[in-house]
């Protein structure tokens, strides 16, 4: 029950064809399927370094004083470009020349937390109905005229719809953004969304949308209803309370057979599960729905019960897998784990073996760790497993555990060697503990939302890796804890995933141990109710809770606050140690490569080539002439036998030479290109375009989309 699913496909199983690729870049990662891939080959391994900076485009929304992201790969229709800056407003440009034809800006300007927006999804009329672009923003999803760059009015409520409705809770309660848009089936729009990670966030339930009325037309419960199957893999009535298992890393659309797959999240609170034992279906899942009903097909679940974090943080590609001289329509799903699972993407067979592997029982008290968790033989990871002594980068030099802590604060701390005696380093899905466990690869993976690359005419993949080691630790709250009063309970679980175990801040994330000198109680309580930029509201939280926070954050917690009986929501363990395992000099622990590029032939599981991507340039180490580097956004690929790829800390954009992995040519950027690029044609010229955001691990900020081509 809890892997692959079987039954009786209404589909046929006839054999896909390739499908006709664009020379425009109209979807999301360029297709349906995800692949990133052009049949353009103006651009080729000959050439490439000969390309020229031809237009760049300032698109606004970088605010002083603040870290902002673009992230959008956009879409290019005929000769215009739709884009998305950094204060998430739609815009329309000469995908030529780079000049503005029209700018959208969402109404609601306060500050809300709007997150950040990957991509966008054009529907074509055929008929009398507007063209559209589909565009969010918040918990808004616009529908937006191509032509002049307003709102749709019959569609939805004057042209947009709020995505906290239809999830069988109060709207006002929820928090609900989306950041990766969603597949596209004839007119339907199927959407997931990004939900909070704490206890009492939203449901990540799936819906479709009517692309001309805005009006629900299926919805799938990701957290099961009575009666609906997977509502024994959790406690009774869970889906009245918990939250997540949603899909907010986007999907892939098999248009011939009406088929969308879909990668879920974890179920909410990620680090703790007491409250939510069993497998806890459809939660960190690919799932295979009828695009039409919203049916479930198959689905496998890829983590048990996951106390790690560990959502699905890509789509999932498809390709066609030759074996024995047959093609196989195939689906492949890469991890934060550095694993790739491939299966027959109709009937839900795994086309590699996959192992249920034993692991150890949770040490915290009321957790219930799944006995075993399914790891895919073949291919072998792309990201390293286990974490040793002997892969420790400098043993002897200083830890610095958590980015921002003050350099006072660790003359006295370990040296990596002693940090990493003091703690357990056992690979994968080792419960977290309250001593510390390495998580490796770390947090953002392995794989993370930039995904995979897919060529269809040779099923080659190619995906980059982040080879960070993370440490995450747990600390015992409310009638657990010790001196732990209601306020820094409540902080622990809702603010330290992002800021930090000991809210020192993360990279590109501010500190809050000393907020209350930069913001009052009343912009506190505003910003944890709305949310602000990147960071979503918390509505789920009551007026007591937000106060008890406020307080605890601005020291004006009382004395008789001093310890808490229990925390509203009961949960006994919050992070206490949660960041990148670093040396004194800021460098991972780990040894080099720090960031890699994969090519890896799924017809075979075979690796063609590893190369490191991206250089830490201040690292200073003969012995290491490409560090790679951690990293953030995905390749395109090309007929031409190039992948673009920019995504690294060191703000540049590279070529490679796909059957090589050679670096054929590479420039340097105005901010981190920390988005996947798109690639096009105008008037018998091929383009290169990406986001130039920036934002990212500590990076400054920027706003420009920047254009390459052959002179």
């Amino acid at each position: 029950m809890i892997g692959i699913l079987f039954f009786n496909c209404t589909k046929t199983s006839r054999d896909s064809s390739h499908k006709e690729y664009h020379t425009t870049w109209q979807h999301y990662l360029g297709d349906p399927e995800r692949s990133h891939y052009s049949t353009l080959d103006q651009i080729d391994t000959l050439n490439v370094s000969e390309l020229r900076l031809v237009w760049k485009y300032k698109s606004g929304g970088v605010e002083e004083g603040r870290t902002t992201q673009i992230q959008t790969n956009p879409l290019i229709v005929g000769d215009v470009l739709y884009g998305v800056n950094a204060a998430i407003e739609l815009f329309a440009i000469n995908a030529g020349t780079g000049k503005e034809i029209w700018k959208f800006s969402p109404s609601a300007k306060d500050n809300s937390g709007l997150g950040v927006n990957r991509g966008l999804v054009f529907w074509k009329s055929e008929k009398n109905e507007k063209s559209r672009i589909f565009f969010t923003s918040g918990s808004k999803l616009f529908a937006i005229d191509i032509e002049n760059g307003k709102p749709i009015t019959s569609f939805g409520n004057e042209g947009s719809i709020d995505l906290r409705e239809g999830l069988g809770r109060d709207p006002e309660r929820l928090s609900v953004v989306s950041n990766t848009p969603g597949a596209l089936y004839k007119n339907l729009l199927i959407q997931g969304t990004r939900v909070g990670e704490g206890p009492g966030s939203s449901p990540g339930h799936i819906r479709a949308y009517n692309v001309l009325t805005g009006k629900i037309e299926w919805t799938f419960h990701t957290i099961p209803q009575p009666d609906q199957f997977g509502y024994d893999t959790w406690p009774k009535d869970a889906y009245k309370s918990v939250g997540g298992a949603n899909s907010w890393a986007g999907m892939a659309m098999d248009t011939e057979r009406g088929i969308v797959y879909v990668p879920t999240g974890s179920a909410a609170f990620d680090w703790y599960g007491g409250d939510r034992s069993g497998a806890n279906l459809f939660a960190n899942s690919l799932l295979a729905l009828d695009a039409k009903t919203g049916e479930r097909m198959w689905h496998f679940q890829m983590v048990h019960h996951d106390m790690w974090d560990r959502d699905l943080p890509a789509p999932p590609n498809l390709l066609t897998i030759k074996r024995d001289g047959k093609d196989i329509p195939a689906v492949a799903q890469v991890t934060k784990s550095g694993h790739v699972f491939i299966f027959n993407r109709v009937t839900g067979e795994p086309l590699f073996p996959i192992e249920e592997k034993q692991y150890p029982k949770s040490k915290l008290s009321g957790e219930q760790a799944f006995e075993t968790q399914p790891l895919p033989l073949n291919p072998k990871p792309f990201a390293r497993q286990i974490l040793t002594e002997n892969d420790l980068y400098d043993p002897d030099r200083k830890a610095f555990v958590d980015d921002l802590v003050d350099k006072a604060e660790n003359d006295d701390s370990p040296t990596v060697l002693e940090k990493f005696n003091s703690i357990t380093s056992q690979g994968q899905f080792v419960p977290i503990d309250t001593t510390g466990v390495i998580l490796y690869p770390g947090a953002d993976g392995g794989a993370e939302w930039g995904g995979a690359a897919l060529d269809p005419t040779t099923s080659v993949m190619y995906v980059n890796s982040n080879e960070m080691a993370w440490i995450v630790k747990m600390k015992a709250i409310g009638t657990n804890g010790t001196n732990t009063s209601i306020g820094e309970s409540l902080t622990q679980i809702h603010c330290a995933r992002c800021h930090g175990g000991k809210l020192q801040g993360l990279t590109g994330i501010p500190e809050l141990k000393n907020v209350n000198l930069r913001l009052g109680p009343d912009s506190i309580k505003t910003i944890i109710k709305n949310g602000k930029g990147a960071m979503p509201g918390m509505p789920n939280l009551s007026e007591k809770e937000i106060d008890e926070i406020t307080h605890f954050l601005t020291k004006l917690e009382k004395e008789t606050d001093h310890r808490a009986e229990k925390t509203t929501l009961d949960v006994p363990y919050a992070l206490s140690g949660f960041g990148r395992f670093k040396d004194d000099r800021g460098f991972p622990a780990v040894r080099p490569p720090w960031g890699t590029l994969n090519a890896i032939n799924l017809n075979t599981g075979e690796y063609l080539w590893k190369v490191p991507l991206g250089h830490e340039e201040s690292l200073e180490d003969p012995k290491i002439p490409v560090s790679g580097i951690e990293n953030y956004g995905g390749p395109a690929i090309t007929a031409g036998g190039v992948l673009f790829i920019a995504a690294t800390k060191d703000e540049k954009i590279r070529a490679f030479n796909m059957k090589t992995g050679k670096l054929l040519w590479q420039d340097n950027l105005p901010a981190g290109g920390y988005a996947t690029p798109a690639t096009y044609q105008i008037n018998g010229k091929q383009y290169l375009v990406i986001a130039c955001g920036g934002g990212k691990m500590g990076t400054a900020s920027g706003d420009e989309y920047r254009a390459y081509a052959l002179e």
